[in-house]
């Protein structure tokens, strides 16, 4: 009984709680890039009377440039492992989900500061950065996991891996000649 709970512990700590430990540094560290500027932005940092000086101007820069580290961030640290070949094409499939997540906390700042009227500055920050970054985070999180990261992706390094393991088996006409050229 307590093997099995270890068991399940290590399956579940390789699975997923590995991933969401590491997705949870990386994201604390695009939340800094993205709650600072976006504050910088906002208290006027870079000139005041433009467009990136209100809310939905400040989220917009704020949240690509953190979109920008945090994709780094995966990319060779969370989910190295499962990284893919097509650079671009992974940059892509992330920053499109990096705009699901953002949209959904522009969303939560749009409600609060134009619908509900809610115009301090704490409140952009806590509909935004907080009630917004909960929802897009877990968001986020499932896609880049199971999609853009997803161990199934044809060009991923573990796909890779998985096909040249099994392209050395070929070689061998059998297991046993196969497991005793492996151990020599």
């Amino acid at each position: 009984m307590l093997s099995r709970l270890i068991a399940l512990a290590r399956l579940l700590y390789e699975k997923l709680l590995r991933y969401v430990l590491k997705f949870g540094v990386v994201g604390l560290a695009g939340y800094f890039v993205d709650v600072g500027l976006f504050n910088a932005l906002r208290l006027g940092a870079f000139g005041g009377g433009h467009f990136f000086q209100g809310p939905i101007g400040a989220k917009i820069v704020s949240a690509g440039i953190a979109t920008v580290v945090t994709w780094f961030g995966n990319r060779y640290w969370t989910f190295r492992e499962h990284r893919r070949k097509n650079y671009l094409l992974e940059l892509a499939e992330f920053s499109a989900v990096s705009v699901g997540g953002i949209l959904i906390g522009l969303a939560c700042l749009w409600v609060s500061h134009y619908l509900l009227g809610f115009t301090s500055l704490l409140a952009d920050n806590i509909s935004s950065n907080l009630v917004g970054l909960v929802l897009g985070t877990s968001f986020r999180f499932l896609l880049y996991r199971f999609w853009v990261y997803g161990h199934h992706r044809a060009d991923g390094l573990t796909a890779r891996e998985h096909r040249a393991e099994a392209a050395r088996m070929t070689i061998f006409e059998d297991e046993q000649s196969a497991n005793e050229a492996a151990s020599n």
